[in-house]
């Protein structure tokens, strides 16, 4: 059998929201995905432990909102012990050798890509897909991970075969913006009820 190709969103989830399926449904479309897998993280190393839901309820929560037979959330990171995506990496593509994978991320991501762990060798590790959010794309483009591996992005009408491609390999696509945030959603949900008088 042909490898399958699957796409990896990692991610607090804490909560899952409409940006998070609108870049898996963009992703199993323009890379011809198999499956998306969303890696519900234990911890995100970049975020306070304060105002995180437990780990079960983001889970929990994550695979009512996925709602896809394509879209598979899934503890991995929980069951191999990692923090951050460059140890997960390492540990899943030995357990999944004849699987394709590409990390996909939001543009606002890719801004703050420089903060995690030894980055650049997740863009040696596997293709990466970034996909545009509003405000923040051109911040994106001119950040120090989209200027380091300029020469090995690929226009998006190349998108379809970037799963097979050797990394270093990266796509950025626009599509239909997606404001969705987490963070404004944990605001509003902790606003108190207005009552009327």
């Amino acid at each position: 059998m042909p490898p399958r190709r699957i796409g990896l969103l990692g991610g607090s989830f804490n909560p899952a929201h409409p940006g998070h399926r609108h870049v898996s449904l963009e992703a199993l479309k323009r890379l011809a995905l198999d499956e998306v897998w969303w890696l519900v993280s234990p911890q995100n190393p970049l975020k306070p432990a304060r105002g995180m839901a437990s780990f079960e309820k983001r889970l929990a929560n994550a695979a009512e909102y996925a709602n896809h037979p394509r879209i598979r959330v899934l503890a991995l990171e929980e069951k191999l012990g990692t923090r951050f995506t460059l140890d997960t990496l390492k540990a899943l593509q030995p357990l999944f050798p004849h699987q394709q994978f590409v990390w996909l991320m939001g543009a606002d991501n890719l801004t703050q890509l420089r903060r995690w762990r030894d980055w650049p060798q997740i863009f040696r590790r596997v293709p990466i897909a970034v996909f545009a959010r509003p405000t923040y794309c051109q911040r994106a483009l001119a950040e120090m991970a989209a200027q380091r591996f300029h020469r090995y992005r690929i226009a998006a009408n190349r998108s379809r075969g970037l799963a097979a491609m050797a990394p270093p390999a990266w796509t950025f696509l626009r599509s239909r913006l997606d404001a969705s945030s987490a963070t404004a959603i944990r605001s509003r949900r902790a606003q108190p009820v207005q009552r009327r008088r």
